[in-house]
């Protein structure tokens, strides 16, 4: 496996990470298995994958416990990053249960504890802040809370999920970050505007997520907009509705062809472009079964064996898509 550097950290990561997301069950249908998860972890460590990707918010900590049970001992010879600053609060007038972001210090030291003991480790590799604060804590003190736990070393280095370029310089005003996470795919490349290029004015790695799409690049759903149970979070994702989707699906079927001739599948051509990016240091997969690994485990071909002109032609058909 391709391995990168994180800027300014003593972390080598896999090019190509396992995120946790739907592993952890809630919100990814009704098909997810514990069984089927843990040997898709299995296998993507088996494939040199030493990053993986989780979250409190993943199945409300089950992410967590699935990816304990998978690593067992080899969590030594791997990278763990997980979030902070997610909670979970009932709505009395809509009656629904709803997610938004509390750094305040005692809050994000909560997280890493139950992240620890779920984890069964002793101190977290890189800790992300998952989303900005909604309740008005100064990033500040969010970061002096950081540092402490990285003094008390409980957390090796810091990183940020879902902040803008001018979130970064902020967070970076009161303290190191290792790096930052964010969307980007084939389909969403905002990011490569302003964000990527001042994570690599600064120093500071990017990881990026959501390189499929949630399964949208994969190609596997066809010109017909896909159903999904009220479980899987893409059936209220508009990007699986109305016209916008029958865009989509027509420029995936040119990039499915695309990869074909390199002799790899869409999801693996999808990882490998992201990779590519100027800046990025890891790109995530999520996968609920050994066999979707497989298939993005085959990004590495690209990466290692694609020749310039490839790469040339790989960006042409990047290029024409115009947005959802």
């Amino acid at each position: 496996m391709l391995t990168r550097r994180l800027p300014g950290t003593d972390l080598d990561v896999s090019v190509l990470g396992f995120g946790c997301w739907a592993v952890g069950g809630l919100w990814w249908g009704d098909d997810v298995r514990d069984g089927d998860s843990i040997e898709a972890i299995r296998a993507a460590l088996a494939g040199g994958v030493t990053l993986f990707d989780t979250a409190p918010l993943y199945g409300h900590g089950h992410a967590d416990a699935i990816l304990a049970r998978a690593l067992g001992p080899d969590r030594q010879r791997v990278v763990l990053a997980t979030k902070v600053g997610v909670e979970f609060g009932g709505d009395a007038a809509t009656g629904t249960d709803h997610a938004r972001s509390n750094l305040a210090p005692d809050r994000l030291r909560a997280d890493v504890e139950a992240s620890l003991r779920r984890l069964r480790t002793d101190v977290i590799d890189l800790l992300q802040v998952h989303w900005p604060c909604e309740l008005g804590t100064p990033l500040a003190e969010t970061m002096q809370a950081l540092g402490e736990l990285r003094t008390e070393g409980k957390v090796r280095h810091i990183g940020l999920c879902n902040y803008d370029a001018a979130g970064l310089t902020e967070a970076l005003e009161h303290g190191p970050v290792a790096a930052l996470q964010t969307p980007l795919s084939v389909l969403r490349r905002d990011a490569e505007r302003t964000l990527l290029p001042a994570c690599r004015a600064q120093g500071v790695g990017v990881i990026a997520y959501e390189a499929l799409c949630r399964g949208l690049i994969t190609g596997r759903f066809g010109s017909i907009r896909p159903g999904f149970p009220d479980s899987d979070l893409r059936a209220r994702d508009g990007r699986f509705s109305g016209s916008g989707y029958v865009r989509a699906a027509a420029y995936v079927a040119d990039f499915a062809a695309a990869a074909r001739r390199l002799d790899v599948p869409p999801s693996a051509l999808a990882l490998a472009w992201v990779a590519h990016r100027p800046g990025v240091t890891a790109t995530l997969f999520g996968a609920k079964r050994a066999a979707q690994v497989e298939q993005n485990l085959a990004a590495q071909r690209v990466l290692r064996g694609a020749s310039a002109r490839a790469w040339t032609l790989i960006d042409a058909i990047a290029d024409r898509w115009t947005g959802f």
